[in-house]
């Protein structure tokens, strides 16, 4: 596992990465300071690695309160985020709950809308589960829900305690989806990082195909924002 820390001030939040280190206890226990929290996920993410992580938070004492939404783009909008209060609210989660966000760009999207506004906001940590959401958006602390008239109209800039990317859930990615992340990933490299960007362009059939060793995209991704990081 590596881990690097986004710089914020009193926001500042680390990231950690590595193949297998969603089910590592240790690592929620180091950010979640109460004894619950509310587990935010969708239907296609949660009969994968929702028991996962409840195991992994129950073994740090943390209970939780899951919270299944529907899978795809339409599910980010405000009836959605309504059904999302209406949850927690019922459990009476309090200002101490943090929310998890595991799954895609679309569930840490609007479950981290969800900790920015309700009860003035509350803790979150982000659990992505695409190469996507892993490499851009659950870093930033952008989150969001869209509007009739556009997408990602409503939401705000709120970073979360933590960011754990465990880069072996991309097994589990359709094709497609691997190669929306690969897009962005080739993006940071072209920009930032002429060597990674090399290294991409050799390896991209291996890539594209899934076939990702014990380094992958995800690790050098990281290795080269934590290089700019060091260096800004």
């Amino acid at each position: 596992m590596q881990s690097i820390r986004v710089e914020l001030g009193e926001r500042a939040y680390p990231i950690h990465i590595g193949a297998g280190i969603l089910g590592d206890s240790s690592l929620y226990a180091a950010h979640i300071e109460a004894g619950r929290v509310a587990i935010v996920t969708n239907t296609v993410v949660a009969p994968l690695y929702l028991e996962r992580l409840r195991r992994a938070l129950a073994a740090a004492k943390i209970d939780a309160v899951e919270i299944v939404i529907a899978d795809g783009e339409q599910a980010k909008e405000w009836h959605t985020l309504d059904s999302v209060f209406d949850a927690l609210l019922a459990a009476r989660c309090d200002r101490q709950t943090p929310i998890v966000a595991l799954g895609g760009g679309v569930v840490g999207d609007l479950a981290g809308f969800a900790a920015a506004v309700y009860q003035r906001g509350v803790p979150f940590v982000q659990v992505p589960t695409t190469l996507l959401a892993q490499v851009d958006s659950s870093v930033g602390g952008k989150t969001a829900i869209n509007h009739p008239r556009g997408k990602n109209m409503i939401g705000a800039f709120y970073q979360p305690l933590a960011v754990v990317s465990d880069v072996a859930t991309l097994a589990t990615l359709p094709p497609r989806e691997l190669r929306a992340g690969l897009a962005e990933v080739i993006k940071h490299g072209l920009a930032l990082d002429r060597l990674f960007a090399e290294w991409i362009e050799g390896n991209i059939e291996r890539l594209a195909a899934g076939d990702v060793d014990a380094r992958g995209p995800g690790l050098l991704l990281f290795d080269s924002l934590a290089r700019h990081l060091k260096e800004s």
